[in-house]
């Protein structure tokens, strides 16, 4: 079958890599909040200003970096990234050791890795686009979406109970290693990588008007523009949920912490089950089908925990509401991140992930915060009503019409450019 056929010896490095440092981000999930909570007894403002401030402004300084990036090999850049986030993270247990952990260096961080995040992602795709057949990306990126639902299914848990028995830096100490391993294994790879495409000027240097290109792409793609907007403003209200369901929950109808977590622990195999199903329902009913309607049932789920009740049923409930979420979710995230590879030439494929994942971090940043202070005055329950209501307009932004990718004859794989 499609889904299980090997992909080669470079791919498979590279899926390691990826699996394990996406095991330590979700081993070490919320780790710099409970930091700042148990260590540095932050309040709840600064705690959203640790989660708001740190990802939107690692966006903006990522976004020079796109025009740089889009000139260099690729591989070395990932590798880079990894060992910045390596390094920045093993600061924070060094100063915790020595007792000058502060929250100013906690925010330092975040910025960091959530720059060094956006940066290593438009590499590695632009990395995979040159590594596997055109005809496999969908087969690859299935893989990642399947890994990354397995990590957040396990990971949390397994950090929680690191935290409780080893210390609140325990799992940033194990998230660091993760990036370490996962340089490694992106040295593993080995072989040659396509060499990057050159600017018509010949100048590697990125001109001011570079920081723009992105955006200017997707803005005048009849097809990348619409699902820009679909999935930045549907990830980022669906994100914007989340903290006042979990005041909803735990405060309001006294779930215990460890049912907040079933709640959401256990819908994650939904993640398993669509990233499994996507290419065969793209080999049966075609890919603009599967991702148009994975991106209207994607809508439809985020009503439901607005009725939340107290007790079983309403447990039950958000299970449900999260597991059908999370496998269309699933479904939809592969095939999207497929067509926009595939759509996107060659020579802009930093630039365009880039201004893509900084657009969706600092609008997710700014959305999550109005909707808190939303929670605050008119109620969670209110809050997570509202955000499903607009997630309901959000297909509206969909392409209607398939629009095939024209980016020129596909070149040969990598692994037959070097014999590997």
């Amino acid at each position: 079958m499609a889904g299980r056929r090997s992909l080669g010896r470079r791919f498979g490095w590279l899926w390691g890599a990826y699996a394990v440092s996406t095991a330590g981000t979700w081993l070490a999930f919320d780790a710099f909040a409970l930091m700042a909570v148990l260590v540095l007894d932050a309040g709840p403002t600064q705690v959203s200003l640790l989660a708001a401030v740190g990802p939107a402004v690692g966006a903006a300084v990522s976004v020079p970096l796109g025009p740089w990036v889009e000139v260099r090999r690729k591989r070395p850049v990932m590798i880079a990234t990894d060992l910045v986030r390596c390094a920045v993270l093993l600061s924070i247990p060094v100063a915790y050791a020595v007792g000058r952990l502060s929250f100013g260096q906690l925010l330092l961080v975040s910025v960091a890795v959530a720059a060094s995040d956006i940066t290593f992602n438009a590499a590695a795709g632009a990395f995979l686009k040159g590594l596997v057949p055109r005809r496999d990306l969908l087969v690859a990126n299935g893989r990642f979406e399947a890994t990354t639902w397995t990590a957040s299914m396990v990971g949390p848990p397994l950090g929680g109970a690191a935290i409780g028995l080893f210390g609140p830096v325990t799992t940033v100490v194990a998230d660091a290693v993760s990036y370490l391993l996962s340089a490694f294994g992106l040295r593993a790879i080995g072989g040659k990588e396509k060499p990057p495409v050159r600017p018509a000027s010949g100048s590697t240097r990125p001109r001011a008007g570079d920081l723009l290109d992105g955006w200017r792409y997707i803005l005048a793609d009849p097809a990348l523009r619409p699902l820009f907007f679909n999935t930045v403003l549907a990830n980022s209200l669906i994100m914007a949920a989340s903290p006042p369901l979990m005041v909803l929950m735990v405060d309001d109808l006294r779930f215990a912490p460890w049912q907040y977590a079933l709640a959401f622990a256990v819908p994650c195999t939904g993640g398993l089950l669509g990233s499994c199903l996507a290419p065969r329902l793209v080999t049966r009913f075609g890919r603009h089908r599967v991702m148009l309607g994975a991106g209207v049932l994607r809508a439809g789920w985020s009503l439901g925990p607005a009725f939340v009740g107290p007790g079983a049923a309403g447990l039950a409930l958000v299970m449900v509401v999260e597991f059908g979420l999370i496998t269309c979710c699933a479904v939809f995230n592969p095939v999207f991140a497929t067509y926009r590879l595939e759509r996107t030439p060659a020579d802009r494929v930093i630039r365009t992930l880039s201004a893509w994942s900084a657009t969706g971090k600092a609008t997710t940043a700014a959305v999550t915060a109005l909707w808190g202070l939303l929670a605050h005055l008119a109620g969670p329950r209110t809050a997570i009503a509202l955000a499903g209501v607009f997630l309901l307009f959000t297909p509206a932004l969909l392409p209607r019409r398939d629009h095939t990718p024209d980016t020129g004859p596909e070149p040969a794989p990598l692994a037959l450019q070097d014999g590997g």
